[in-house]
């Protein structure tokens, strides 16, 4: 089981950034990505996605930050964590005082850690299996954590944050550099944020919290 994965491969401890969060996280990169590959799961072909889940990436935790620093930006709103990964923005903002609070993801794994985080954090946090892209459910916020990773993944992000700004909600975006980030982003907050550095290749990372708003 999903579950099961997590826990063998993971160890829970503080996020460095948001030491008040504890997530499961992966002592070894690379161990994990190969055995990670080798599952095999259907419904995704041959290979798993990669496990996203199992690290505290840059831009979600200035997200999670930026959310326990300001938690009036989410508090007594429902709000939408897409693409949740370990399910750390969402754990933030359950913290925070959001209600309900969906994390999205097409993973099971990734939605098997943001359940075990959000019980081992004492939050409430409801997970969603589906590809959303082309929904147009409306939360009070919508909120992404470094999404910008890839081109292919950016381009079919942005318009579905930007339709959900045009339809009223609030959309937070958190974002160390990555190259395909839009311009035209709203700054909110940056925050100087310790990262993995086998997976970075650097200590710390520059990452900024964004707001997205309708348009182009």
């Amino acid at each position: 089981m999903p579950i099961d994965f997590v826990r063998a491969h993971t160890t829970l401890a503080p996020v460095p950034f948001v030491p008040e969060i504890l997530l499961s996280q992966a002592e070894e990169p690379i161990a994990l990505w190969e055995a990670t590959e080798a599952l095999g799961v259907p419904g995704f072909g041959k290979t798993q996605p990669p496990p996203f889940w199992a690290f505290a990436w840059a831009g979600g935790q200035a997200l999670a930050r930026h959310l326990l620093d300001d938690p009036d930006l989410v508090s007594g709103r429902s709000v939408l964590d897409l693409a949740t990964g370990s399910g750390l923005v969402a754990i933030a903002a359950a913290k925070a005082g959001a209600a309900p609070v969906i994390a999205n993801d097409i993973d099971p794994y990734s939605l098997a850690a943001a359940q075990a985080n959000a019980k081992a954090n004492r939050v409430r946090v409801d997970a969603l299996e589906a590809d959303l892209l082309e929904s147009d459910d409306k939360y009070g916020v919508v909120l992404a954590g470094d999404v910008f990773y890839s081109r292919e993944m950016a381009a079919r992000v942005l318009p579905f944050l930007r339709r959900a700004a045009g339809r009223g909600s609030l959309v937070l975006v958190g974002d160390p550099g990555r190259a395909y980030a839009p311009e035209g982003l709203i700054e909110r907050a940056v925050y100087e944020v310790p990262v993995n550095e086998e997976l970075e290749g650097v200590p710390v990372r520059r990452t900024t919290v964004w707001q997205v708003t309708a348009g182009r």
